[in-house]
């Protein structure tokens, strides 16, 4: 998931959520011992907590736009105050403008950012690299409310390396009156005949990790290539996936960074197929434009963002409020509504949280759906990522994803 810029503080560069609808409809840590204490820590050194003590009266994080609201971007939006005011926490936070940055400055020795809410291509590398401490659930009240797939993308052996926070899903969308027959799956993008009957109204996902699609599509077309998991590629894998987006590029329109860019595209007519997330057809629907989204016959991919405490955390006590905070249907029901995701905690569409529609375009509580879904992870030289058992040391790391990514979207 590409982040953002934002500003420190306020976290003014979010996605564009009701703005979007109108302008559619318009145009169409360590144990509490050291808690209490300042002492510098190594990363790779913090135990879980066992429990809980009072708070330290302040926390300090790393965010993705849209995750740490106060109301100065709307007033209706606005759930650090009552946090601050329950637990007496005060809140301060940076945005990201990229997932390096993001892993940059958590990983830096110098910070002691306590905390994050994090991409996968980012929380993996920082568990690996020995930046991220790991939590105790049992201190975490609604932990066992979360989707139980979900919080095991984030154990690690006996450890658990964060909370789960929001997710989603990668979707083919495609417009109803323009696009004959109906797509099944990611061949319709990827394939050169299928993208060159709609090029220049092709719109894709601007991230690495969206690799993973070209090989899902290269698992069902070339059986020679031997694909198993499309998040751990060797490099002959991982060259064969960007020759097809290279391939794929000159009928691209556009590589959207922000989901409000892809809803733009279809609600202008400059895109009729493309690759999403139910967010953008969601918001198109509720807008009369006719657009439909489909699950990849492939495989469907998927993301989850989370909520981690960092190695340094001057302020754990404060991080496990806030994971308690976030981790509830109220403050998941705003969070999911305001970015345009599905929450972690299903409680959320529960009563009259949620709309149900959103409920259902989302496929919360979908446990068959969710089951489908191939979640992204960071890329390792450790064939069959973090959690593989004895794995090769001969497959692609996320740099080299990277580079590949560039190479395939930018020349």
């Amino acid at each position: 998931m590409r982040l953002t810029a934002g500003r420190l503080g306020d976290g003014t560069r979010t996605l564009v959520r009701g703005a979007v609808l109108g302008t559619v409809l318009v145009t169409a840590a360590g144990t509490l011992a050291a808690c209490s204490g300042q002492e510098e820590r190594p990363a790779g050194a913090v135990r879980a907590a066992a429990s809980l003590g009072p708070g330290e009266g302040a926390i300090d994080l790393v965010t993705l736009p849209g995750y740490v609201e106060n109301g100065g971007t709307d007033s209706r939006v606005n759930w650090v105050t009552p946090f601050e005011e329950r637990t007496g926490c005060k809140v301060g936070w940076r945005s990201a403008r990229t997932p390096e940055e993001m892993t940059s400055l958590l990983s830096d020795p110098n910070r002691r950012y306590d905390g994050a809410v994090a991409p996968p291509e980012v929380t993996g590398r920082l568990i690996e690299g020995g930046h991220l401490a790991p939590v105790n659930p049992d201190l975490v009240d609604g932990y066992k409310k979360l989707e139980p797939r979900l919080r095991g993308l984030l154990k690690r052996g006996a450890d658990v390396y964060g909370v789960p926070a929001t997710w989603g899903s990668n979707l083919v969308m495609y417009d109803t009156q323009a696009v004959q027959p109906a797509p099944s799956g990611w061949a319709s993008l990827l394939d050169p005949a299928q993208a060159r009957r709609y090029s220049g109204k092709i719109v894709m996902r601007d991230s690495p990790l969206a690799i993973a699609e070209a090989a899902l599509y290269l698992r069902s077309r070339d059986r020679k290539l031997k694909i198993k998991d499309p998040y751990s590629l060797t490099a002959p894998q991982l060259a064969a996936a960007a020759r097809v987006l290279a391939e794929q590029r000159p009928h691209v329109q556009r590589y959207w960074e922000q989901p409000a860019d892809a809803v733009a595209a279809f609600a202008g007519g400059g895109a009729v197929l493309g690759q999403t997330w139910p967010y953008q057809p969601d918001v198109l629907g509720r807008a009369g434009r006719q657009v439909q989204a489909v699950t990849p016959a492939e495989g469907v991919t998927g993301w989850m963002n989370a909520w981690v405490m960092g190695a340094r955390a001057a302020h754990p006590n404060c991080v496990y409020q806030w994971l308690r905070w976030t981790a509830s249907p109220d403050v998941q029901r705003q969070i999911a509504e305001w970015n345009g995701v599905a929450p972690a905690n299903p409680q959320a569409c529960s009563g009259d949280r949620l709309r149900g529609a959103f409920c259902s375009a989302h496929r919360v509580g979908d446990r068959a759906h969710l089951d489908k879904v191939i979640f992204a992870y960071a890329p390792s030289k450790v064939c069959g990522g973090a959690t593989a058992t004895n794995g090769e040391r001969d497959c692609a790391d996320y740099e080299a994803w990277v580079r590949a990514w560039h190479d395939a979207t930018r020349k």
